[in-house]
């Protein structure tokens, strides 16, 4: 029997071409892939489906056929109208002249809603008229720890919105929609949800977009990829060298030795060691620590006597 496009469109077979884009609009945006993160594979394919029912019914031959001959008939090449031989068709493949081809789901979808503001593309409407606006897009912003940009996470958003019925009558409803907060995403990213904002007489829907709000960390400073820390250090351990321990923002022990001298200001780079590069999946940044050398507030007679003997000081 073949795809029912007219039980895919969800319209009587009387359908009017108004008929069929206002259920296309309804449906394309209900399943496109962008908006279905969950069921992206089920999405896609009821995207296919719905945009090769409305290709289909809103070309006057292509219906012909397929009201005469379904699917099959279809795409095995008849040709409308039809010989009285044509109307015994029982499945075979002879053909006639005619070629089915099948449109991108996307350039249909776009006639519909892509290049608003370029004027560019086919009118959708039959009498040529201009394409709608988009609303205004609502933007939230996401607070997220220095840890969570570091290691990636799956937050889960509640949002409220204002969306119309057929009748043009508003309703708030709300959502919960999941975002993969990616490693290394930096503060003022974006992540945009394609109409899932507010919706207005006369437009198409508005988009959501989350904002990237990085909280101060108490110890490390994002320095584009590179991680920055102020470490303090003794003037003995300065002179002498130590370990250090530093706790990384994915919950390791990095041990730092320092064997040579360290001066005030001096800073050390440990390669590899900073923020995740997020289009360089492997790739990070630097850790860079800064030193704060502390010297004694105060020193004995014989504390500077000995000082001097072993540093080769000399008076004057």
């Amino acid at each position: 029997m073949g795809v029912d496009y007219y039980n895919v469109l969800k319209v009587s077979r009387n359908a009017t071409e108004e008929d069929l884009k206002k259920s296309y609009k309804r449906l394309a945006m209900k399943w496109h892939p962008d908006k279905n993160a969950v069921n992206t594979k089920e999405a896609e394919e009821k995207f296919k489906q719905i945009s090769e029912a409305y290709d289909v019914l809103s070309d006057t031959q292509k219906r012909q056929i397929y009201d005469l001959y379904g699917e099959e008939g279809l795409k095995s090449g008849l040709h409308a109208p039809p010989t009285s031989k044509e109307k015994d068709f029982t499945g075979g493949g002879r053909g006639n002249g005619f070629k089915f081809s099948q449109r991108d789901p996307e350039d249909i979808f776009a006639e519909f809603f892509g290049g608003l503001d370029s004027g560019k593309g086919k009118s959708s409407g039959g009498g040529g008229g201009g394409r709608l606006r988009k609303a205004e897009a609502m933007e939230h912003m996401l607070p997220c720890s220095l840890e969570e940009l570091y290691k990636g996470s799956r937050r889960k958003m509640m949002i409220s919105r204002i969306v119309l019925d057929y009748s043009g009558k508003p309703s708030t409803v709300e959502e919960v929609l999941a975002i993969n907060v990616k490693p290394g995403w930096k503060n003022g990213t974006k992540i945009t949800f394609l109409e899932k904002g507010n919706h207005e007489r006369g437009a198409t829907p508005g988009d959501l977009i989350f904002v990237i709000d990085e909280k101060p960390h108490p110890i490390f400073k994002r320095d584009g990829n590179d991680l920055l820390i102020h470490q303090k250090i003794s003037l003995l351990d300065a002179l002498t060298g130590k370990n250090l321990n530093i706790k990384t923002l994915d919950g390791r022990e990095l041990i730092v030795p320092i064997s040579d001298i360290i001066r005030p200001g001096h800073e050390m780079v440990i390669q590899n060691e900073g923020m995740p590069v997020s289009k360089e999946p492997g790739k990070n940044g630097n850790l860079r620590i800064k030193f704060d050398v502390k010297f004694p507030s105060r020193l004995t007679a014989e504390q500077k006597s000995d000082l001097r003997r072993i540093l080769g000081g000399t008076t004057g």
